[in-house]
């Protein structure tokens, strides 16, 4: 009794133009949508009837017919080609459908950046088509650091400052700082160029409590350091009881600018940039929604 192993491209072929013929209703009915030779299908007829080991049809003077083996088998062979196609269409669709979750920590007050490289691919992740739910957790550049590091996070935004070296880190852009004074501070009315150095630095000043890069802290040095604040929201409270001078980021300031309760003091001479990057664990296991993520935002870059 034959016995039917492991199926080959060939013999899925053979199944194929079985199916075909028996929907055309014979050899010659099917040589033109087949588009080989009757004397062809009838070899690959045969080849099919040996490897399995019935025979499927009749043929002859008396016409086509299905055999009772060929009627199963033609039901099988349904079943199969249907069962190809579905796994065809479900693996296509995975290259256009992403199912999962994205946990990503984010420093505060990067919202209101004009370059919103993690924005657009947030959207593009999020899209209709797509079955990503994301999870956002807004904290300090050092929680954000220990839940990418210990499996929390799969991905954080933070400033380019004292980064562990098992993180990888992808460039995302540099936020420039300015000193900022408020409406009610004296330095306000004053035009930049009666302004010096050495006025500014006697008037009281924000020092932040969170990480900055070399060139940051210098800036902060030169100032008559009198409050603290541990995030830039904290600065600008500090900044707008019109009390104190502080550095603040550009996009962050904006509001307070366009309506003309803050404004810049000696920009020229007073700024820094921070860069800001993505970070991930050098070793983080493979994760379509992460790498998604990722490509989305260098595109985006």
């Amino acid at each position: 009794m034959a016995s039917l192993g492991q199926m080959s491209d060939y013999e899925i072929r053979l199944v194929r133009i079985f199916k075909t013929v028996v929907e055309c209703g014979g050899f010659t009915a099917a040589e033109t949508t087949l588009g080989i030779s009757r004397s062809a299908i009838s070899q690959h007829m045969s080849d099919l009837e040996s490897r399995l080991g019935f025979s499927l049809c009749q043929r002859g003077r008396g016409g086509f017919s299905l055999t009772e083996e060929g009627k199963e088998i033609y039901q099988a062979g349904l079943t199969l080609l249907t069962a190809l196609e579905t796994f065809k269409s479900d693996v296509n669709a995975l290259h256009h459908t992403i199912k999962g979750e994205l946990n990503i920590g984010i420093t505060d007050s990067l919202v209101t950046l004009p370059a919103m490289n993690v924005t657009h691919a947030l959207a593009a992740l999020t899209a209709p088509n797509h079955a990503v739910t994301v999870n956002i957790h807004m904290e300090p550049s050092d929680a954000v650091i220990r839940g990418v590091m210990d499996g929390h996070l799969h991905v954080g935004v933070v400033p380019a400052v004292n980064l562990p070296t098992s993180l990888e880190t992808r460039w995302l852009y540099d936020e420039p700082s300015y000193l900022y004074c408020s409406a009610e501070h004296p330095l306000f009315p004053q035009a930049d160029e009666r302004l010096e150095a050495g006025d500014i630095a006697q008037y009281p000043a924000i020092q932040p409590r969170y990480p900055l890069p070399e060139k940051a802290r210098q800036a902060h040095e030169a100032l008559n350091r009198r409050a603290s604040a541990s995030d830039r929201e904290g600065g600008a409270f500090l900044i707008l009881t019109g009390h104190f001078i502080g550095f603040l980021p550009e996009h962050v300031a904006a509001q307070w600018v366009s309506a003309g309760k803050m404004r810049a003091l000696l920009p020229q001479h007073y700024a820094y940039r921070i860069p800001f990057v993505l970070i991930t664990r050098h070793d983080r296991r493979p994760n379509r929604v992460v790498d998604a993520f990722l490509g989305l935002v260098k595109e985006a870059n």
